[in-house]
């Protein structure tokens, strides 16, 4: 049983210990819960019997927490408009070398030249330029033949944050301050549909649909670019977006800027223009095409506000 609920309970919670997660079944989640007396979040008492609709974490309780509590008690609402940064541990400063590959890179320091792991495997020509600041990452496998990761990288007075892998955890973490869509009761990572496997999966009332996200850290004179290169991937994402869309799913393509100070974004025709009129083509279709910047730091990184955007 979970600690302070009964076996009785009849709502939808989950309980996280570092040795285990405990849940509820989900099955009839759209009847009325009832939550049990005394159970308390953040020393917040809390006592309902409407739909739940929103999710909360603390590092003893995560629990659904319906629109009237929401509402009235600003100690939930204050929560939910803060934003969580993703954080990296064990930032190193050094200065870049060489690339002999996609996949490492060779970095001066603390006096001696280290190989590293590079978090993205496109060509970032214009970022990695030999003597320019970069920012490492220790890795916590002591067995790693690279023990650090290069995540950020200087261009100019420019931060940028070159992880790959991140544009999908600050968007998640986006979504679930409420930012995305305000009655969002599902958000499913990496889910199939077609022959394609989305980023995100949301539902939201009774609309449900797909989100692609798309890191970007092309920059040129304040315009965010975006593809760097080609990518038939790219483009085999936004023509299943608009088959979805025709189906009646709301969808959707963000481009997570890794980096603040551009004005606008645009589809880098230059460098593919398939891609840049399937994105097109996209948005005709009803696919709602996103962009938004975010706060970086060496040792952080968390979404911060919408950029214009011209198709």
């Amino acid at each position: 049983p979970l600690p302070g609920v009964g076996s009785n309970f009849l709502g939808q919670i989950v309980y996280n210990r570092p040795d285990a997660m405990y849940r509820v079944s989900k099955k009839e989640r759209w009847k009325s819960w009832r939550m049990p007396c005394g159970v308390k979040w953040d020393n917040v008492p809390v006592s309902f019997e409407k739909p739940i609709s929103r999710i909360w974490r603390s590092s003893r309780l995560t629990v659904l927490i319906s629109h009237s509590i929401l509402n009235r008690d600003p100690a939930f609402s204050c929560r939910r408009k803060r934003r969580l940064a993703m954080r990296y541990e064990n930032i190193q400063k050094a200065t870049f070398l060489s690339r002999p590959n996609r996949f490492i890179a060779e970095v001066e320091f603390l006096g001696r030249v280290e190989r590293v792991h590079v978090k993205n495997t496109g060509r970032c020509r214009e970022l990695l330029i030999p003597g320019c600041t970069v920012y490492l990452e220790k890795g916590i496998n002591p067995k790693r033949k690279t023990p650090y990761d290069l995540v950020a990288v200087e261009k100019g007075e420019l931060l940028i944050n070159m992880d790959s892998q991140a544009p999908n955890k600050v968007f998640s973490e986006w979504v679930r301050s409420g930012a995305f869509r305000e009655d969002l009761t599902l958000l499913r990572p990496e889910t199939v549909w077609g022959s394609s496997r989305f980023d995100f999966y949301w539902e939201a009332g009774d609309e449900k649909g797909f989100v692609e996200v798309k890191g970007c850290t092309l920059e040129e004179n304040g315009v965010a670019l975006f593809p760097d290169a080609p990518t038939e991937r790219g483009v085999k994402h936004l023509r299943e977006l608009s088959a979805a869309a025709r189906e009646g799913y709301s969808c959707a393509v963000c481009f997570v800027l890794q980096m603040k100070g551009c004005h606008v974004f645009r589809p880098n025709e230059a460098t593919h223009p398939e891609f840049a009129a399937a994105l097109r083509a996209a948005a005709h279709d009803g696919v709602e095409v996103m962009a938004v910047d975010c706060i970086v730091a060496p040792d952080r990184l968390v979404i911060d506000a919408p950029v214009s955007i011209e198709l």
